[in-house]
């Protein structure tokens, strides 16, 4: 089985803005990946002017507020770093079953990788002068509403390349009953490299014996 991989947009941001892009971005991409029967419902990030779609399933969203904390933890201990959260989609199949043994192995069939550059927002102050607020570099708030325009158009693009992806490939997709495909959400660890979770993928994947068989 062959492993598709989507190597997203490398997004600029600053922390305030990580769970909104994460939820955005996820949810993106579980709707498309989905074949369960949902309810989906439009929703409207707090801080960027972008509306996304989520499936609607409870449990689905508390997993990925949950890992979205996880990262944001992170980034509190590892500012200004480039990362990476990978959402992987995989099978399940029995491997050497034996009387007292039954062991499964993961076949990853598809990879999503979200490129983030989390950069510490920059300090204010009032100003005497005519520009009103600006901060201890001289830029004035204005650069903010510029840059987070920048930012909501970045994304944009990802989510249409999420979908064009979504879209053009499908035949590596395997025939599962109606549910939500299996599935893990990696993200950076105090352990690993610049890219987080690739310490720890690298080794699973040299302990496999097999490039998409964890």
């Amino acid at each position: 089985m062959n492993c598709e991989t989507c190597q997203l947009k490398e997004l600029v941001l600053e922390p305030t803005e990580i769970r909104d892009v994460l939820r955005c971005i996820l949810h993106t991409i579980f709707f498309h990946r989905t074949l369960s029967l949902v309810r989906p419902k439009d929703v409207d990030c707090d801080l960027l002017d972008i509306t996304y779609v989520q499936c609607g399933l409870a449990e689905l969203e508390k997993e990925v507020d949950e890992k979205i904390d996880q990262f944001i933890a992170w980034v509190d201990k590892h500012p200004n770093r480039r990362s990476q959260v990978c959402l992987s989609f995989f099978d399940e199949k029995n491997k050497n079953p034996g009387w007292f043994v039954n062991k499964t192995e993961r076949i990853y069939w598809e990879q999503w990788f979200i490129n983030l550059h989390v950069m510490s927002p920059k300090r204010y102050s009032k100003s005497n002068s005519s520009k009103g607020v600006t901060n201890f570099g001289g830029n004035t708030l204005e650069e903010t509403s510029s840059r987070r325009a920048a930012l909501e158009s970045s994304l944009n693009e990802v989510l249409f390349q999420i979908i064009n992806f979504a879209n053009e490939k499908k035949d590596h997709i395997p025939a599962i009953p109606d549910r939500i495909f299996n599935h893990e959400i990696m993200i950076p660890s105090s352990s690993d490299s610049v890219f987080g979770w690739n310490t720890d993928v690298i080794r699973r994947v040299l302990n496999s014996g097999h490039p998409y068989s964890l």
